[in-house]
């Protein structure tokens, strides 16, 4: 009986195979998914905009489902055994109430998911960029050895994780900043150069799209000739900036010249949305200076004023932080005498918009004044209305305050009148009276008391 035991081969444990077939599921399913984000939206239909959200609706609910019937170790043995991208979709069914799957997680793979970076943006991107033969070219980094025999002059990070800044500042020894940390308003915390000569420069870079307008802070790092860029989201600037720098030809040398294009990028994008902001505005004023303007009319020039107001403002603001960071660029002697006087051209620029945001200022207060008064104008209307009103309903009120209504049988005892007749007449004889003192005050407010002919020709 003992040798027979030794002979037996050991049994493997079934949970670790159900967890293979598990996973086999789960990539399936993320498979099915990801065809249907890649070919549904190639497709020309007039159903393809509903299709597409209900089929992968009902992926992500089967996977839910799925997910929600395994044990935590399988939960957990799956998030290790996936690609970072399906992991996120993944660990975005499973983390409400994750606790015990955080538990048996490695500490790489908890760091990347509890990241906050991860559901601030679609994506976290890394992109370096190499001078090649006077153009920038754009290299795409999945992981430090994606940058080996590569020396790029930019290195853009969009929503790095804990991990990633570990490896990039392990690479190129330079500390990289959390983006979502950027919040300091002094200028000693946002521009400063370390004792190596690094350059550190903190700003605050305008994102204006269709439902909003917002500052993104970004993190500019100069170190050793090598511009890093750190930020929690893509920005039209920094695409602008990648694609004048891969068709121009000389167009920048080195990462100092990155920088200052950056900015000049972003103060054109600043003007760019002053223009905006006057044309919102002559769409008010052509509204506000009609003769008549309804209740719902000036509700909607109000709300379309004061959009102005916040772009205008963050446009401002983005300007002013732009003009302090390349200031601080030129009283450090940071640049070349070329540089230099790119640097004055971008400050002249930004002295020629903060007229822009000053006049469009006023415009602004302007435009909410005559709003506020054509407001006031109804409202003193319905007033006038329920004032007449009240005159009118007048004698009504002073009959039944004096004798009452409940005395008016007794007062028509001697009157040889039906009830209804008398009542009919009595009301009758109040809308009359009524009637004519409400045109009469109609025929008394039209009346305008004219000025003799001699006045007139003094006031003239």
């Amino acid at each position: 009986m003992g040798e027979d035991q030794k002979l037996q081969p050991p049994v493997m444990t079934p949970r670790k195979g159900i967890a293979d077939v598990h996973l086999t599921e789960v990539r399936s399913l993320l498979s099915l998914q990801k065809l249907v984000e890649d070919l549904v939206p190639e497709q020309d239909g007039p159903n393809q905009s509903e299709l597409d959200p209900e089929i992968q609706q009902q992926y992500r609910k089967e996977l839910r489902e799925k997910l929600k019937r395994m044990p935590p170790k399988e939960v957990a043995y799956i998030l290790e055994s996936l690609d970072p991208n399906e992991r996120l979709v993944v660990w975005d069914e499973v983390k409400e109430g994750a606790d015990p799957i955080l538990a048996l997680l490695s500490d790489d793979v908890l760091e990347e998911l509890i990241d906050d970076s991860h559901y601030r943006n679609e994506k976290t991107t890394i992109t370096a960029f190499e001078l090649r033969e006077g153009r920038l070219r754009q290299i795409s980094v999945a992981g430090p050895e994606d940058l080996k025999n590569v020396h790029p002059i930019w290195v853009d990070l969009v929503a790095p994780t804990k991990k990633i800044r570990g490896w990039i500042g392990e690479m190129f020894d330079v500390e990289v900043p959390d983006p979502l940390t950027l919040t300091d308003l002094e200028a000693s915390a946002r521009f400063y150069v370390e004792d190596d000569g690094e350059v550190h420069l903190h700003s605050d870079f305008l994102l204006d799209t269709r439902d909003e307008s917002r500052n993104v802070p970004v993190a500019l790092i100069l170190h050793n000739e090598i511009l890093f860029t750190v930020r929690t989201e893509e920005l039209p600037v920094f695409r602008l900036q990648r694609a004048r720098a891969r068709t121009r030809p000389g167009y920048v040398t080195d990462g100092k010249d990155v920088l200052i294009d950056l900015y000049a990028a972003d103060v054109e994008y600043s003007a760019n949305a002053l223009e905006d902001v006057y044309g919102e505005l002559e769409k008010a004023g052509t509204q506000v200076l009609r003769s008549h303007v309804t209740d719902v009319e000036a509700s909607q020039i109000l709300a379309a004023v004061a959009e102005a107001e916040d772009l205008n403002g963050r446009t401002r603001r983005s300007v002013l932080d732009t003009r302090r960071a390349l200031s601080f660029l030129l009283r450090g002697k940071l640049l070349s005498d070329a540089q230099q006087l790119d640097v004055r051209e971008i400050l002249r620029d930004i002295e020629s918009l903060d007229g822009h945001t000053a006049f469009l200022f006023n415009k602004i207060n302007f435009l909410m004044d005559a709003t506020d008064s054509a407001i006031n104008i109804n409202q003193n209307k319905k007033i006038e209305r329920l004032t007449v009103l009240s005159v009118v309903f007048m004698p009504i009120n002073v009959l039944a305050g004096a004798g009452g209504m409940s005395e008016f049988s007794s007062m028509a005892q001697a009157l040889d009148w039906p009830m209804p007749l008398a009542y009919t007449g009595f009301f009758l004889g109040m809308g009359v009276v009524g009637s004519i003192m409400f045109f009469g005050l109609r025929l008394f407010e039209k009346r305008q008391p004219k000025r003799p002919r001699a006045e007139n020709r003094r006031a003239a």
